[in-house]
Order: structure tokens, then sequence, then C-alpha cells
């Protein structure tokens, strides 16, 4: 087992289900060599550990620029998922690590784009529809270009049975949609303030709720961006950011046109960070 796997401590329930045949297999011997006894565990799922071998073969079949691809699996008493390593780490390395060097604004920008994109791929391109994802700078990865890539993407959540895995879009849980908006509102505030959502979530949702937040934005613009950034791109983020925290309440408005809104908003396109 080479070091271009990410090890992630997502355990497999054992199934009677069709076994998964298009996944590489590892033994847990040759896990536990190459994280050195598991001291070099790149992350946990905020899941649960509970993946029947119906539901891996799904996230298997996921495979989009933005999102990090599940790799194999491990067999034995123990199993665990191996996804792909990601080169630069986490966003909230990042962002809060002062050794690191500090993302510039087109970075910034291009991280929020991505995990739009990639929530617009797993909710209305995926079949059955992926609704269960953390967006945090915690589950936010990035790869040897700075590209975003979703870490945490789950389909069911414990317990859940296949009839509601094939629900369709249309009947998903509204408070799931609201959370998922929530959660993207607050990775843009973070971008632009480099404060972790972690500590400062909520001062962050209220703030930007605020009817005078527009007198504050330059005060709560990350140190680190100095004045390198572009203000009518600024405004356009913190739109969407606005949008996403607002609709947290009404989560129907979530809609496949999120990434074209942001889109909107800052007036660019994919193709200008390549």
């Amino acid at each position: 087992m080479n070091d271009s796997f990410m090890f992630k401590m997502r355990f497999l329930l054992r199934s009677r289900s069709v076994p998964v045949t298009f996944l590489r297999r590892f033994s847990y011997k040759d896990i536990k060599h190459a994280t050195d006894g598991f001291s070099r565990v790149i992350g946990t799922s905020s899941h649960g550990a509970s993946y029947k071998a119906r539901e891996v073969q799904l996230l298997g079949r996921l495979h989009h620029r933005h999102i990090v691809a599940l790799d194999g699996f491990s067999v034995g008493r123990k199993r665990f998922l191996v996804f792909e390593n990601v080169e630069n780490g986490s966003l909230k390395e990042h962002l809060n690590d002062p050794l690191k060097t500090p993302l510039d604004w087109r970075i910034r920008l291009k991280i929020a784009v991505g995990v739009a994109v990639a929530l617009e791929y797993l909710h209305f391109f995926c079949d059955p529809p992926v609704y269960h994802v953390s967006i945090s700078s915690s589950t936010i990865m990035l790869d040897e270009n700075y590209n975003a890539k979703l870490s945490d993407v789950g389909l069911l959540g414990s317990g859940s049975s296949d009839h509601v895995m094939a629900r369709r879009t249309s009947n998903c849980n509204g408070q799931v949609y609201g959370n998922i908006m929530y959660e993207l509102g607050l990775l843009i505030l973070e971008l632009i303030t480099g404060q972790s959502s972690d500590k400062t979530g909520t001062d962050l949702s209220q703030w930007i709720e605020e009817s005078c937040f527009p007198t504050s934005i330059y005060n709560m613009i990350d140190p680190d961006l100095g004045n390198n950034y572009d203000s009518r791109e600024l405004k356009g983020l913190l739109a969407v950011a606005r949008f996403c925290i607002k609709s947290a309440d009404e989560p129907n408005s979530f809609t496949p046109q999120i990434y074209r809104y942001l889109q909107k908003k800052v007036s660019i396109h994919m193709t200008s960070f390549s």
C-alpha cells in the first residue's frame, strides 16, 4: 500500500449484501503498516462508521473533481474505508496554521465555487441523490492546485433503510437542505474572515444577518488578505453567504441554481481558475 491514500476511520457493517468488487481491498495489516500503527490517521467521519456494502458501492461510484475519491476498503475482522490522499491537507489547516502560506483571494473564491459545484453534483446528478454532506473547513480538502474536495460524504446515516435511500430530491427532508445551506454559508464566511466557524459560527451567522453588517465588512476581512481582494467579488460572495444563512429557515429555497447564483454574484466561471 503506497502513500497516495488517505485513511479515514469509517467502519463497515458486516452485511449479506452483494460484495463490493470494483474497489481495491486492503488487509488490516496493510493499513496499520501504511499509517505507522494508525499514528497518521487523516480524519474521521462525522456520520459515524456505519456503511453497508451497497452504500460502499454507491460511494465508490462517486466520481467528481471536487469530491475525495474512495479507493478501497479493508477486509477482515476490522474494516475501514480508504480514500485518495489530498496533497495540501484540509482548508482549516491553511486558515488557522500560522506556519502555512496564507490563501490568496482567488484561491478562496475558487474553493467556494468548487464546493457549490460538488453540492450540485451530489444533489442533482447522482442516482440516488446524496444528501448527507458535512461542509466545514475541516472536511474540505485541498489538492496540489488548491481545488476543494469534499471529504465527508454519506448516503443515509446510521440505521436508514433502502427505502429512504431511494427517495428523490423532491422528497428530501427539508431540514437536511437547511443544514447544508447553513454550513455552506458559514464556510463562505470563514473563507472571508479567516475565523473558525467551530468557535464563532453563531457570531458569524448573526453578523451576516444584521441590517448594519455592510458597514463592518472591512473590519471582518481576514488580515492575511490585506487589501488584495476584489471589492465587487467580496460583496457578491457575502450576498451568497447571507442568502445561504437566511435560507436555513426556508430549506425549499435550495435549488440547482445555487451554483449559478454564486456565479452571477461574483461573475466568474470555473474555467477562469484553470
